[in-house]
C-alpha cells in the first residue's frame, strides 16, 4: 500500500502541474512550494524549537488558531512555522500575518519532506481536521516531534474506515500522540479502528468566533450605509445565494442587502443583476474628491442604494456585526458550506443550503434553532421574507445562535493542558 501511496503523490504533482498550465490558482500554488525549503532555511536555524501548525486551507488555519495563540503565549521564544496545502489558504494569510514564517507544505515525498522536515526541527507539530500525509508524520516522529490532531472530524465515508485504508490507520497510531475530536461520532469511528489515543474536546472554531465578536469589529462606512434599517449579509455568496438575493430584494421592505461575494470574479455579474448597487471600493474613493459637492453626492448614492457589494476580501467576519440576518454560501451545491459560525456568534438568523455534510456545526445549530437550512433558493427566500416581517422570530432566532456559539466548552484550553502534560 505505501507502493501505491507513492504512486498517488506521484500522479498528484504531476496533475498540479498540468492544471497549472490552465489555473493560475494552482499555478500559484506549485511556484509557491519551489520556495518552501528556502523560506524555512532562512528563518529557522539547527539550535531553534519550532512550533509547527498545518492547515489545508484558510478554514484550517482558523479552526487551529486558538491553539496556536495559547502555544505562542507559553513558548514565547519558539519559531512558529504555519504550513498550507492551498493557495487559498496561504495567500489570505500572508497578508495578514508578518509574525509567523508561512510556507506551503512541499508534496509528500520522502525525500523532499525528509529534508523540510530535518529543517523545521519541529519540538511540537499539530495539524487541523483530518489533513494527514504518510511520509510527513512517519519523518516528524523520527524527529522525535509531538504530533496531535486538532478538532478532528472523522465522518463514515473516509479511506480509514475501508480496508485499503487500514495501513494508514496503523501510521496514525504509531505516529499520532493524541487526536482531539470535534464530535462523539468522530471519536466513536476514531476507536473503532483502534485510534484510541484522543478524546472528545469539541470544535476550536467556537473559540475562534468568540474571539472575533470581542474585537474591534468596526469597518469603514457600513453604519452609514445601513442607516436605521436592519441589514442582510450574504456572506461567501455563490450564484445560488445571488439568485436568492434577487429574488429577496424586489420584494423587501425595510431592510438593507450587503453582498460579500465568494469569487471576486463574480462582482461584475452582480453589478448587472444589480444595476443600483454601489461597489465598496467606490465608497472608499469617495473620500478622494476634488470637490466636497461631490463627496455629498457620492456619500448620498451610497446611503439611500438599498445593495452594496463588496468586492475585497478581509471584511466578512467584521460585517456580520453589523448584520440583523445572515445568508451564508456554498451550502446549495458541492462547493461546501461556508463558515455559519462567523456568523453566529454575533446572535443573529443564519440560513443556509443544506449541502453541508462535513459541518456538523450546522446540524447542531439548526437544533438549536438558531439557524435554517433549505433545499432550494426559492424556499430559502420566503422564509427570509417571513422572517424581516416577523421580529418576535427574528430575536428568537439571533438569542439561540449567540446561546449556541457562547455556551460551547472552550476547546483550545483543553487542548492546550493535554499538550503540556
Amino acid at each position: 500500500m505505501k507502493h501505491l501511496y507513492n504512486i498517488f503523490i506521484f500522479h498528484l504533482e504531476l496533475a498540479f502541474k498540468i492544471l497549472s498550465l490552465f489555473n493560475d490558482k494552482i499555478k500559484r500554488g506549485l511556484e509557491g512550494r519551489k520556495k518552501s525549503l528556502e523560506i524555512v532555511k532562512a528563518n529557522i536555524s539547527k539550535t531553534d524549537k519550532t512550533i509547527w501548525m498545518h492547515a489545508a486551507s484558510l478554514g484550517e488555519y482558523e479552526q487551529g488558531l486558538p491553539v496556536l495563540e495559547k502555544l505562542k503565549e507559553k513558548y514565547p521564544n519558539h519559531k512558529i512555522l504555519v504550513t498550507f496545502f492551498s493557495p487559498s489558504g496561504y495567500e489570505n494569510v500572508v497578508k495578514k500575518n508578518k509574525e509567523d514564517i508561512l510556507c506551503y507544505l512541499p508534496f509528500d515525498k520522502k525525500s523532499t519532506i525528509s529534508e523540510f522536515v530535518k529543517a523545521v526541527n519541529p519540538e511540537i507539530f499539530f495539524t487541523i481536521k483530518y489533513d494527514f500525509w504518510y511520509h510527513l508524520l512517519d519523518e516528524l516522529k523520527k524527529q522525535n516531534a509531538k504530533i496531535y490532531v486538532i478538532s478532528a472530524l472523522f465522518y463514515d465515508k473516509q479511506v480509514y474506515f475501508k480496508p485499503q485504508g487500514r495501513w494508514f490507520v496503523n501510521e496514525l497510531k504509531k505516529n499520532v500522540d493524541w487526536i482531539f475530536h470535534q464530535t462523539e461520532k468522530s471519536f466513536s469511528l476514531a476507536q473503532k479502528v483502534g485510534l484510541n489515543k484522543g478524546f472528545i474536546s469539541g470544535d476550536t472554531r467556537f473559540d475562534r468566533v468568540k474571539q472575533i465578536k470581542n474585537r474591534d469589529n468596526f469597518v469603514e462606512f457600513i453604519a452609514e450605509f445601513k442607516g436605521n434599517e436592519k441589514l442582510i449579509i450574504f456572506g461567501s455568496s455563490w450564484e445560488a445565494e445571488e439568485k436568492l438575493a434577487q429574488n429577496i430584494s424586489q420584494k423587501l421592505e425595510n431592510f438593507k442587502i450587503i453582498i460579500a461575494p465568494h469569487d471576486l470574479k463574480r462582482v461584475q455579474n452582480l453589478k448587472q443583476i444589480f444595476p443600483k448597487a454601489i461597489l465598496y471600493s467606490e465608497i472608499a474613493k469617495s473620500q478622494n474628491r476634488e470637490t466636497v459637492n461631490e463627496t455629498i453626492l457620492q456619500i448620498n448614492d451610497f446611503t439611500t442604494s438599498p445593495i452594496l457589494i463588496i468586492d475585497c476580501i478581509g471584511l466578512l467576519s467584521k460585517l456580520y456585526f453589523y448584520a440583523d440576518i445572515a445568508i451564508v454560501g456554498g451550502g446549495f451545491h458541492d462547493k461546501g458550506l461556508h463558515n455559519i459560525l462567523e456568523a453566529a456568534t454575533f446572535g443573529i438568523p443564519v440560513i443556509f443550503g443544506n449541502k453541508y455534510k462535513k459541518n456538523p456545526e450546522a446540524d447542531a445549530l439548526i437544533a438549536q434553532k438558531g439557524g435554517k437550512t433549505f433545499d432550494n433558493e426559492q424556499q430559502a427566500s420566503d422564509f427570509v421574507l417571513q422572517l424581516t416581517k416577523d421580529s418576535v422570530l427574528l430575536d428568537e432566532m439571533g438569542e439561540n445562535a449567540d446561546k449556541f456559539v457562547h455556551n460551547q466548552p472552550n476547546s483550545s484550553e483543553i487542548i492546550l493542558k493535554k499538550i503540556l502534560e
